[in-house]
């Protein structure tokens, strides 16, 4: 059996449901049931009840739970007491503000830096584990035993290929989004921010005709918007730059926000240092690149 495997194993242990512990392991559902079923097919027991209700260890799943435990543990230990690092484990989520990275690095002093690229539920799980000093990552999330501060708050605009229909308007209302599919993202990536802003489509009485989950990358979702047909991003103005082919558009009212934190583990001897960063993470913060404007306003 595979290190990750328990880890999977214990989460869903812990939940007792699918879903929660596929959102604190930061994968999908179906792939962590597909981890769970491989898992049981090695050992020849069936570990959980599954039910209606959620899912219940059985008696070798209960009797698993204490080794796994003690295995997951000691590797942390293990990979805490062999890394002979001469910075900090960072990470940063994918779509965070472009200035982020290198203030970072800029941040991180004279020792170098161990930055990863890494979604918002996974740092959490990593955060809580130990083997992530701090990451820059999407709010609102579960920060239990952790401590945040928010470096970027921002507004979201729509983002459309430069021949949809939707382009040459100075700003866009809830209802002109109508007919349209929206590209975003799996919800197990950042489930709190998902929920926040999903909440503000419903409020403002938006109904895409389908959500469909694409990469955070600019290059893949560009091209979605390029090619895809009727369908629009909820994006901020940074992500849209001179000669990729898309507009942003503001919205006229009731934009949603999107929010970034450097967020640590509040038991961490070197919180101290952590708030320094963000006090410079917020400091280093600039105005937005420029959005591409809708056609007829670049002279504005």
């Amino acid at each position: 059996m595979e290190l990750r495997q328990l880890r999977y194993f214990l989460a869903v242990a812990e939940e007792r449901n699918l879903t929660r512990a596929a959102e604190v392991v930061g994968i999908r559902p179906t792939s962590l049931s597909q981890q769970i079923i491989a898992l049981e097919r090695e050992l020849g027991a069936a570990l959980f009840v599954r039910s209606s209700a959620g899912m219940t260890p059985t008696q070798a799943g209960a009797r698993l739970v204490g080794h796994a435990r003690t295995v997951v543990e000691s590797a942390r230990r293990a990979r805490e007491s062999i890394q002979q690092r001469s910075g900090l484990r960072l990470a940063v989520t994918p779509g965070a503000p472009p200035w982020c990275a290198s203030a970072l690095w800029r941040a991180a002093g004279e020792s170098v830096p161990e930055v990863a690229d890494m979604q918002t539920a996974e740092q959490l799980s990593r955060l809580r584990e130990g083997a992530l000093d701090a990451g820059v990552l999407l709010l609102p999330a579960d920060l239990s035993g952790l401590q945040a501060v928010t470096i970027e708050d921002t507004e979201l605009g729509v983002v459309v290929a430069l021949d949809h229909r939707l382009a040459d308007r100075k700003v866009v209302r809830w209802d002109e989004l109508d007919g349209c599919a929206l590209s975003w993202f799996a919800r197990s990536w950042a489930p709190g921010y998902y929920d926040a802003i999903r909440e503000t489509w419903i409020r403002a009485g938006w109904h895409p005709v389908a959500v469909r989950e694409s990469a955070p990358r600019r290059g893949l979702f560009g091209a979605e918007l390029a090619h895809g047909g009727n369908v629009v991003a909820l994006r901020p103005a940074w992500d849209v730059r001179p000669g990729d082919g898309l507009v942003w558009l503001p919205f006229a009212a009731d934009a949603p926000r999107i929010r970034y934190a450097l967020v640590w583990n509040v038991a961490d001897s070197a919180a101290a240092r952590y708030r320094s960063i963000a006090a410079d993470l917020v400091t280093a913060a600039t105005p937005h690149t420029r959005a591409v404007l809708p056609r007829g306003q670049g002279g504005r």
